[in-house]
């Protein structure tokens, strides 16, 4: 039975769907301005995993993921220039339409980049803001026919007051929010918390690069309605799961959601399902804080990136983790240990699936902890055990230990079989005869000098075991 966390409700629901055995899934993605740095990876992976669990569990997963290239403006609400044009400008390029494409090209193959390096399912569906600005009109004029839209000379905004339970998701105190608290008291809003649906270029906005013709005028369309959009384009006006980093609750996730009701009478989304922050000693990492790290940054200091996915299972989605360069380097020391202990496996055929009754038993404790809302930290405690229990064979361990990684995802079906060369093997059984002989001094030599080889003996009450430095 899986139970996941809906931030809608605050606590575990016990997860159905509205088709059987089929899921539509929706990720915020990446407003492709700048590199994701390892926080929005964070958020990435968690999905990822909730993807492989709902596989694991044999559903049919039809995950959709956006690509915010227009409309995401500095305040993450209706001021402030627009992000893709903040980076045409930190790069130096000319303020056109072929400088926003290229800029916005090259961040979707980095991110698209990352996500395989950390071994991260590629959505079903990709879309794009600019390739749906007619959906998003056409939300837009959803909206207006159920009275929830009102029209001014900067903005097309969306009137909180008309939906009674705005700000659920986010338990927002409406009442308590000053005017001036989200948006500039100059704008015509009839609410300090009404939001932007369609932008006109004025004002601040009147040079903005990326605009369109619509019933309203030129301009571009807000943050917050290209999720509404093409989330019901392609999973329909109700569908399962909704995710995203904890920070899109308060106001992206909020106001996603009040359009969606607006425009449909109901809500869209069945479970809300949010990843917490990874945060750098006391704060959040973010692009807007200055203070962020690069997938690439960890490939530059020489570490796999799939330590970084593995730094990450270490702690549960809904919980702060706390990155440091030495939890990162603990975390790769493991990783490698764990391909060590796999490629020392002397199993006749490691490929075979083995099915008997103790690999079932440790699958179904695997499944009890998966499916308790992701509890990948005692997911991963358990695939230790296996590792350490003296009553597997090394058939059975590597038959439950790839059945753990289909949703670990740590490449352990690529780790090689260790071969030691036939020098190694000699200097070993060289030593062996001179701890027979009790001659230490002569045996440490040798020890020394395979260690220099890259090896390493480890003397054990079997014999002596032999180790790939790494």
């Amino acid at each position: 039975m899986l139970k996941l966390y809906n931030t809608l409700t605050r606590k575990k629901e016990v997860f159905e769907t509205l088709k059987k055995k089929k899921v539509g899934l929706y990720t915020c993605g990446l407003t492709v301005y700048l590199f994701a740095h390892i926080g929005n990876l964070r958020t990435y992976i968690f999905e990822d995993i909730l993807k492989r669990v709902l596989e694991y569990n044999s559903f049919k997963v039809k995950h959709v993921m956006n690509i915010t290239d227009v409309g995401h403006l500095t305040s993450d609400a209706d001021s402030g220039e627009d992000k893709i044009v903040k980076a045409i400008k930190r790069e130096g390029k000319e303020l056109n339409e072929q400088s926003m494409l290229e800029i916005t090209r090259f961040y979707t193959k980095a991110f698209k980049k990352d996500l395989k390096r950390l071994n991260i399912k590629e959505p079903n569906i990709w879309c794009k803001a600019t390739e749906h600005i007619k959906e998003q009109i056409n939300l837009v004029k959803k909206l207006f026919e159920a009275g929830y839209a009102y029209n001014t000379r900067e903005a097309v905004y969306f009137d909180t007051s008309k939906l009674k339970d705005y700000g659920k998701l986010a338990r927002l105190d409406i009442k308590g929010l000053k005017e001036g608290a989200r948006a500039p008291k100059r704008t015509r809003k009839r609410n300090p918390i009404d939001f932007a649906l369609w932008l006109k270029l004025v004002k601040e906005h009147k040079n903005h690069i990326m605009n369109w013709d619509s019933p309203w005028g030129k301009g571009f369309p807000g943050w917050h309605i290209e999720c509404s959009a093409m989330s019901m384009k392609y999973l329909g006006e109700e569908f399962d799961i909704h995710c995203g980093g904890i920070d899109h609750i308060p106001l992206h996730h909020t106001n996603e959601r009040a359009q969606n009701i607006g425009a449909t009478g109901h809500p869209v989304v069945r479970l809300w399902i949010h990843g917490e922050f990874l945060v750098l000693k006391k704060d959040r990492m973010g692009k807007s804080m200055g203070n962020i790290i690069i997938l690439k940054d960890l490939i530059k200091r020489g570490f796999n990136p799939l330590a970084y996915r593995y730094l990450c299972l270490n702690a549960h989605y809904r919980k702060k983790l706390q990155f440091s360069w030495p939890a990162l380097r603990s975390s790769q020391n493991a990783l490698e240990n764990l391909y060590q202990k796999i490629s020392e496996m002397r199993s006749e055929n490691r490929k075979q699936e083995a099915k008997d009754k103790k690999i079932k038993i440790y699958q179904k404790r695997f499944l009890n902890f998966i499916n308790d809302d992701l509890n990948m930290p005692k997911a991963l405690a358990l695939m230790w055990d296996v590792l350490k229990n003296k009553n597997l064979s090394d058939r059975e361990k590597y038959a439950i230990l790839l059945d753990f990684d289909k949703i670990f995802a740590l490449d352990l079906n690529k780790v090689k079989k260790l071969k030691t060369p036939q020098e190694i093997k000699k200097l070993v059984e060289k030593r062996e005869k001179y701890r027979q002989e009790k001659k230490w001094k002569k045996a440490d030599e040798i020890r020394r000098k395979i260690k220099k080889m890259g090896w390493q003996i480890e003397d054990t009450e079997q014999g002596p075991k032999i180790k790939k430095l790494s």
